[in-house]
């Protein structure tokens, strides 16, 4: 007679072990498929699986379903083998991306995916792009189904939130099996890079107005006047009030009706942006730094000066040593796209000393000269003496980037001591930095301080005052 400790002990083990094979065997195939071939179990096969376990609870409750439970789950287990084995031998799925020519900064553009599915079934897909972290997706993740040997067009909206030249990974994909009980994912598509500019809508709008002759509605006043200079801009019909000598007689012979000369403001001048890449415009002003503010503006004042036909050149300090030497015609704007688009902010403070130099050194011909920084009323001692130089030479101008935060501090309600002090430094603040930009005016510099939505039209028309003083 046996031991029924004994007996008791044996009955355990053996539980146990069909405990192992039908439940934790199982677990362990997931896992290893999820790590070879990137497939788990859908939704569906959970449901059925928790069916089949219940089935098994109540198999222990009541005898003589056995059979039952052991038919469910050899054909479960069939099926899951049948999809899964089909899923393995589909036909890879293709992606192909286009993206558009270059992205601008905070500025959404379309990119297109086309999904090329060259199996014989039809497939249900989840979709995401493979964008850096510096990107974000409208419209994605996209759900939708391909036919069999067919393929499918998608498009959604992407935003890059920094500037430079960044990678876009192949896309992700996730797809089920034939029955539904398995899920694959995988990679699809190339590894395609892409650049990210300053933001050039502004530029845009300017061009589009100046085609109509209308740039005054951006706020841009451009100027020409007839007469003050010796440069030949066009013929036109002779008006009352121009002088004999202004009248090309060959032209008006040739017609029969009196023909004057046009002249405009003498071109082929030089301007020269100097942007500060110091650590102080590392600062956020809305959505970006206050540095990309900055280039945004300099990318439309170096189309209004190249539309006027003079030359625009880019110094940077406050971090690595870049120049870009004077170009000249609308065809060069890519020129100073490509220049611009990878310049980054560092964490070295701005030595306009330094500027100055390197400045004074590359540019001997008189100039127009602008700097682009955020200056504060304790920068007096080392600002001042730099661009008093600078200006013995060239036409100088101070372009100085004030903070919207700060602005609104001043708007805000005073409730107590800690607003009331909060509100009398931020005051003091703006007083300094007033008082330094005075300084700069009466040894002759030209100062702006414009918020970054003001800046680029006040930076425009205060460059065309410029050109009276070269």
């Amino acid at each position: 007679m046996s031991d029924p400790i004994h007996v008791l002990a044996m009955s355990g083990l053996s539980s146990f072990l069909i405990g192992v094979i039908t439940y934790v065997g199982p677990l362990l195939c997931v896992l290893v498929l999820w790590r070879r071939y990137s497939c788990k179990p859908t939704a569906l096969s959970v449901a059925v699986g928790g069916g089949w376990f219940l089935l098994g609870v109540l198999v222990s409750i009541v005898p003589g379903l056995e059979l039952l439970w052991w038919i469910a789950l050899a054909l479960w287990a069939g099926l899951m083998v049948i999809d899964l084995l089909v899923l393995l031998r589909m036909a890879p799925l293709s992606v192909e991306r286009v993206l558009p020519g270059r992205f601008a900064i905070n500025q959404e553009a379309e990119i297109t995916l086309k999904l090329i599915n060259a199996s014989r079934l039809p497939l249900r897909l989840r979709v995401y792009d493979g964008l850096p972290e510096v990107a974000e997706a409208q419209g994605l993740p996209w759900l939708g189904k391909v036919d069999a040997r067919a393929y499918a067009e998608i498009s959604y909206n992407g935003l890059f939130r920094k500037r430079g030249e960044w990678q876009v990974d192949a896309a992700h994909i996730e797809h089920s099996g034939a029955l539904g009980f398995w899920s694959r994912q995988i990679r699809a598509g190339e590894v395609q890079s892409t650049r990210v500019y300053p933001n050039y809508e502004p530029v845009i709008q300017f061009s589009l107005l100046a085609m109509e002759n209308k740039p005054e509605q951006m706020g841009i006043v451009m100027k020409d006047r007839a007469g003050m200079s010796k440069e030949f801009h066009q013929l036109r019909d002779y008006q009352l009030g121009d002088t004999l000598s202004s009248v090309d007689w060959k032209a008006s012979s040739k017609k029969l009706q009196l023909i004057s000369r046009e002249f405009q403001e003498q071109r082929d001048q030089t301007l020269i942006l100097a942007v500060d890449c110091g650590r102080r415009m590392r600062a956020m002003d809305g959505d970006i730094p206050q540095f990309d503010h900055c280039l945004n503006a300099m990318l439309l004042l170096a189309y209004v000066a190249l539309k006027q036909g003079d030359k625009v050149g880019i110094l940077n300090f406050g971090g690595e040593d870049r120049w870009l030497a004077p170009v000249k015609g609308i065809h060069s704007m890519t020129a100073i796209l490509n220049h611009l688009y990878d310049y980054q902010t560092t964490t070295a403070p701005s030595d306009y000393a330094e500027a100055a130099e390197r400045l004074l050194m590359r540019q001997q011909r008189r100039s127009m000269v602008v700097f682009l920084s955020n200056v504060r009323g304790e920068d007096g001692a080392d600002l001042i003496d730099p661009l008093r130089q600078v200006r013995m030479k060239h036409v100088t101008l101070l372009a100085n980037l004030r903070e919207a935060e700060v602005m609104q501090r001043l708007d805000e309600e005073v409730r107590g001591l800690d607003d009331a002090l909060a509100v009398g430094a931020t005051q003091l603040y703006l007083d300094e930095r007033a008082a330094l930009l005075k300084q700069l005016e009466q040894h002759g510099i030209i100062a702006l301080d414009e918020t970054a939505q003001e800046l680029p039209i006040a930076l425009s028309n205060a460059y065309l005052m410029m050109r009276d003083a070269v």
